[in-house]
C-alpha cells in the first residue's frame, strides 16, 4: 500500500488540472476466494483510496479498475505451471464466467483508455469491473 500512496503523492504535483489516476484493483476486493485473503485485503484498500481521493483531490478523476480473471502470465502462475494445469485452470475460470471465456489484456486497456480519456470528464470514485460477469452474480 505504501507504493500506491507514495506513486500518488509524486505524481499529483505533475499533473495537469482534470487529470486522471486510473488504480489496479481486483475482483477479489468485493468476492472473497481461499487462500487469496492478504490479497483481498490490500486490493479492497486500493478501491477504498479511490472513494477518500475521490473527495480529497476535486478536480480529478480518480479511479479503480477491478479485474477478474485475464490472461496473463499471473494467471498462470497460481498453478503448477504445466501447460495441462494451465488449460485445466483456465477452462475452469471460464466456466464460472458468465461470458464464458477468460478475459484479454487489450480489454482491460480498453478500460483505462477510456477512464483516461476526455470521454470520462464526468467520472469519479467509479470501480471499472472487468470481470466477464465473474463476479457479478
Amino acid at each position: 500500500m505504501k507504493g500506491l500512496l507514495f506513486t500518488v503523492q509524486k505524481a499529483l504535483p505533475l499533473m495537469g488540472k482534470g487529470g486522471s489516476i486510473i488504480l489496479n484493483a481486483s475482483i477479489v476486493a468485493t468476492k472473497g476466494m481461499p487462500a487469496f485473503s492478504v490479497y483481498s485485503a490490500t486490493k479492497a484498500a486500493v478501491r477504498n483510496f479511490a472513494r477518500g481521493w475521490t473527495m480529497d483531490l476535486k478536480g480529478t478523476g480518480v479511479n479503480v479498475i477491478s479485474t477478474g480473471p485475464i490472461k496473463t502470465p499471473g494467471l498462470e502462475s497460481i498453478t503448477d505451471s504445466s501447460a495441462e494445469a494451465i488449460k485445466q485452470f483456465e477452462d475452469t475460470m471460464a466456466a464460472s464466467t458468465p461470458i464464458g471465456r477468460i478475459g484479454q489484456p487489450s480489454e482491460i486497456a480498453k478500460g483505462a483508455v477510456y477512464l483516461a480519456s476526455e470521454d470520462s470528464s464526468y467520472v469519479s470514485g467509479f470501480d471499472l469491473v472487468i470481470d466477464g460477469g465473474y463476479a457479478q452474480v
